[in-house]
């Protein structure tokens, strides 16, 4: 079921920021979009979401009277039929989850907005408990019971659906206990989701005689000013050490949560539920971050160690991570400049794709105000396939903000495509390949930017900035992916107390970005800012996935394969009916290789071999 799940996150560079005010450098909000949500439903307390629910109630009811314990007697035909209307129930439910969480999305302080979404939460839980036998009988059904229906022409279209579910078969559990679970999702991991968030919104950063929001104050990290990053990174940590043992207990509750269901589930290890859902198998997931992890010398280590002479310095703290470059004039970019940057690269590379990219800015689908109580970062949310998807941005003017619209306009681009053509249930791509997109728009916008740049040292900046985008997103997220990794394996073992999560934290730092840092005690508490860690644990390395599967992808564009675009549509089109290995080997690619792995790495270290030259 997609509806209590339904956002795609942000690119890395910008994950785990939370609200942010408007610092003083950046563009007025009132030069910036908003969404209307009007297309999904007039408001909270208009009537048509109440007759929403109430009609998805009763089909609910009704469809469990009608096929509830005879699923195994249904022919071909019938059971296609049922598939069609168990999916035009779950966009109904769809559509309000996710008016839901856009809603809250745009102001989690909200009072108001945080009952409508806990009242919408509970509400179609409840509506969803009618509708999960069928999930559930569907995979007690045997491999040769489901073969003898595909011979109705009718069932074929659902297969790739039927394959995705029962790849969770040996892992469920009696219907009972699977009710259990599902009614009690929004008093459990869902709680302490809302709480975190509400927390994050609701706290500010003192900065001398500032009140900031914590992602206006993270936005200081990249300051020109050491001074200002300095006073930055110490408040942060003042901040969230303040709030340690909350964050503790939420982080420990949850990995307690998931151990107890992933032990009723019989998963092999914590994250294997993760790659379940993203049809990865695990040793594929073992291969791309052991490929990564050997390459944190070359990668990040060499790199910080160049920016480190850049910057005049011997140590690097963790406030000079995102520091501007000595001669980068840190201009802001207004609005229609971004957009007219990132649908001409667009453009340059499919009219298509470039053309479903304007609806985004034509009609209000995109919210960018950095605004009070707003959801940090930037997501995508593909709503239902009968409206559209949204976007939120955070959007400050700098040349990082308008990588990250390019990011989400791919992802937004992605889904308007897959829903289109596949529909609500098969529309939805796994993790790993719904980066695919955003990266590959971020790639194009960056290279048309790229490529247009005459200037030595403008190009120096832009081609120093991508790597660091590009770490953010390779290293980064790998680190994070270690970091939960041995968090949730050793709280198997007992309660972590915060100094020991620290611990972990700043040994992954240590070891993925190098020896030139020299980390300072307050950052120790920075694991705790992160979201991922609590609404999708081992979501992170997706991102990695993703931009050694884009880097590689894009060096087959480079190289003139034929057809290229074309395929790549169709890629997009697929959504979530095809598996990793299918969608890649029309571009002659396979991420069971190792040196799958190795060739999106290359991309990277190449970048960084050109600013040697350069320096």
């Amino acid at each position: 079921m997609r509806h209590d799940s339904a956002f795609v996150s942000s690119g890395p560079a910008t994950a785990g920021a939370s609200a942010q005010d408007l610092p003083a450098r950046d563009l007025p909000a009132q030069d910036l979009p908003a969404w209307d949500l009007g297309d999904l439903y007039p408001g909270p307390d208009s009537p048509e979401v109440e007759a929403e629910l109430s009609a998805a109630l009763a089909e609910a009811k009704a469809f469990e009277a009608a096929h509830a314990g005879g699923l195994e007697k249904m022919s071909g035909r019938a059971l296609a039929a049922a598939i069609g209307a168990y999916e035009r129930i779950e966009e109904r439910l769809g559509r309000i989850m996710s008016y839901a969480q856009l809603l809250f999305s745009g102001d989690s302080t909200d009072a108001a907005r945080g009952k409508f979404y806990q009242t919408a939460s509970e509400r179609v839980t409840a509506i969803s408990s009618h509708l999960l036998f069928f999930t559930l009988e569907l995979n007690r059904l045997d491999e040769d019971a489901i073969e003898r229906k595909f011979a109705a022409a009718e069932l074929v279209r659902w297969r790739p659906w039927l394959r995705d579910l029962r790849v969770f078969r040996p892992h469920q559990l009696s219907d009972e206990l699977e009710k259990l679970l599902h009614e009690k999702e929004v008093t459990g991991p869902a709680a302490w989701s809302r709480l975190f968030d509400e927390t994050i919104a609701g706290m500010r950063v003192t900065l001398g005689s500032e009140e900031l929001t914590v992602s206006a104050a993270l936005n200081k990290l990249s300051d020109t000013d050491r001074a200002v990053r300095e006073a930055a990174g110490k408040a942060i940590g003042t901040a969230f050490g303040d709030k340690l043992r909350l964050f503790s207990l939420v982080t420990n509750t949850l990995a307690k949560d998931k151990e107890i269901v992933d032990t009723w589930r019989h998963y092999p290890r914590p994250g294997s539920y993760r790659n379940r859902a993203n049809m990865v198998e695990d040793e594929v997931v073992d291969a791309l971050v052991s490929a990564v992890r050997a390459d944190f010398p070359r990668l990040s280590h060499r790199y910080y160690a160049m920016k480190a002479k850049w910057l005049g310095l011997e140590k690097l703290q963790h406030w000079d991570r995102n520091a501007p470059l000595p001669d980068d004039d840190d201009r802001l970019i207004p609005w229609p400049e971004a957009r007219a940057q990132v649908l001409s690269a667009y453009g340059a590379f499919s009219p298509e794709l470039a053309a479903i990219g304007k609806n985004f800015f034509d009609k209000p689908w995109i919210d960018a105000a950095p605004n009070p109580g707003k959801s940090g970062g930037a997501f995508a949310h593909p709503t239902v396939p009968s409206a559209h998807p949204y976007l939120l941005l955070n959007y400050h003017g700098r040349t990082r903000d308008v990588m990250t619209l390019a990011h989400e306009l791919g992802h937004g681009v992605h889904q308007v495509l897959a829903g289109a053509q596949q529909g609500y249930l098969l529309a939805s791509t796994p993790l790993t390949l719904a980066e695919t997109a955003s990266v590959f728009g971020e790639m194009l916008t960056f290279r048309a930017l790229l490529d247009a740049e005459t200037d030595k040292r403008r190009r120096r900046i832009m081609l120093a900035s991508k790597v660091e985008d590009m770490l953010n997103t390779v290293v980064r997220q790998t680190a994070f992916y270690l970091f939960e990794t041995r968090l949730h394996e050793e709280r198997r073992k007992g309660e972590l107390l915060p100094e020991r999560i620290g611990e972990i934290w700043m040994q992954v730092q240590t070891e993925s970005l190098g020896p030139v840092f020299e980390f300072s005690p307050d950052y120790a508490v920075f694991w705790s800012y992160i979201p991922h860690f609590i609404h999708s644990p081992f979501y992170v390395y997706a991102y990695a996935f993703g931009d050694c599967l884009v880097n590689a992808l894009y060096a087959v564009f480079q190289s003139g394969h034929p057809g290229f675009q074309q395929k790549y549509l169709d890629m997009l089109r697929a959504g979530g009916t095809k598996r990793h290995q299918e969608l890649l080997a029309p571009f002659g690619l396979n991420a069971a290789d190792p040196a799958f792995w190795t060739r999106g790495l290359d991309v990277i270290a190449g970048f960084i071999d050109e600013l040697e030259a350069a320096a």
